[in-house]
């Protein structure tokens, strides 16, 4: 009897996990992801254009896994977008090729080659056996039917080369380049519940890795994912880039501010189990008053942290760089910085610091940027050592409890 009911048991846990997948459950961890805006007219498609051609997109993951699903976007459309079939496969490259190694494996969406997303809406493909491995580069395969010219969701900022192909084909032999994302948004892993884990981080340029080398993956996003990845403790958190070009907290800069989408890019990310802030930036860089916009931040970034700590989340504070020398610098505003910087290291209200001021300023001169690491001279973002260097400044130990 008691056999007989261990097995009745093991067979309705088994009915339940089948349930569960078939129903859209299975329990998911985002290993890469992007933030997504309206594409500016100056970033869109280089003809041929996507309509009734094919976008071959890549992109670096943290972990592996071998079960995945795709999140595309639609949510800055006005017109539907037909998408004909979605393929996945190891890219040969890092970016600089549209190449790809072995076979690719076509995905589904509710068990159908092709989907039509509607205006605004973000889709998800089926779980899909595919083996993924750490930091391994997968070249995304979009082929369209009928999709807009003008108003398109994706990411301007990917510091790596996609390639558009004319017609439904997987020849990208002569494809046209460009360095931009498009309606891909998330590629999740299916992981066992609480074994596994995500660091979002927010930002603007500085995090979307203005400054590094194309085709390089070396944003500062970049290096903590790897080290992460060496580091026993540590090896199953993936890093989630959530930077924009220009974004902004609190009003005006590109995309969506950080207030209106950090329930969707940090709180409602799958399987996020820490969060980093690194905003304010460009904020301060078009105020007319530093310190009234810098209690401005303080205030919004409290919000954040009490709805992280409502999730679960811990909540770490990156503080702002040095601007002195770049057309956002003045006394007031410097003043701004100042005090946001002093509120993140010492009110206690985030559960860390991660100090990436006092990481790349310059120790003679610590309100201005080390000239070591100067990206084209701006005073503002930090080339590739200085990537490198915010990315191995922050502690590990902050991801261990």
């Amino acid at each position: 009897m008691r056999k007989s009911m261990m097995l009745l048991a093991v067979l309705m846990m088994a009915s339940m996990t089948l349930s569960a997948k078939k129903d859209g459950l299975t329990q998911y961890v985002a290993t890469w992801t992007t933030a997504i805006q309206k594409v500016e007219p100056h970033n869109l498609a280089p003809e041929p254009g996507l309509s009734g051609n094919s976008l071959r997109q890549i992109v670096e993951v943290s972990f592996g896994g071998k079960v995945v699903a795709l999140k595309l976007s639609n949510e800055f459309n006005t017109e539907e977008t037909e998408i004909l079939g979605v393929e996945l496969a190891e890219a040969s490259s890092q970016g600089a090729s549209s190449d790809i190694k072995g076979s690719s494996t076509p995905l589904t969406f509710k068990g159908l080659r092709g989907v039509t997303m509607k205006p605004g809406e973000v889709i998800l493909s089926d779980p899909a056996e595919f083996k993924l491995k750490p930091r391994m580069n997968v070249a995304i395969t979009i082929h369209f039917g009928k999709a807009s010219a003008k108003d398109v969701t994706g990411h301007p900022g990917s510091r790596t080369s996609s390639y558009i192909a004319k017609g439904d084909t997987k020849n990208f032999k002569g494809a046209v380049e460009t360095a931009h994302w498009y309606y891909i948004n998330s590629l999740l892993v299916e992981k066992p519940r609480g074994q596994f884990g995500a660091v979002a981080a927010i930002g603007n340029s500085i995090t979307d890795g203005r400054g590094t080398t194309t085709n390089g993956q070396n944003r500062w996003t970049d290096v903590l994912s790897k080290r992460l990845l060496q580091n026993k403790k540590t090896k199953n958190l993936s890093v989630l880039n959530l930077g924009l070009g220009g974004n902004c907290v609190l009003r005006g800069g590109l995309g969506p501010t950080a207030n209106s989408r950090y329930e969707r890019d940090v709180l409602r990310q799958e399987g996020v189990k820490y969060a980093i802030v690194f905003e304010g930036v460009n904020d301060l860089g078009g105020s007319r008053d530093g310190e009234a916009t810098a209690k401005e931040l303080i205030e919004s970034f409290k919000k954040m942290i009490r709805q992280a700590h409502d999730r679960g989340i811990k909540i770490y504070g990156g503080t702002i760089m040095p601007i002195k020398g770049n057309g956002y610098y003045n006394e007031s505003r410097e003043k701004g910085r100042q005090m946001v910087n002093e509120w993140i290291r010492t009110s206690g209200e985030y559960d860390g610091v991660i100090d990436f001021d006092a990481a790349t300023r310059d120790p003679e001169n610590p309100d201005q940027l080390n000239p070591a690491y100067l990206f084209e001279n701006d005073w503002l973002h930090p080339n590739a050592s200085g990537y490198q260097k915010m990315g191995e400044s922050i502690d590990l130990n902050l991801f261990t409890e």
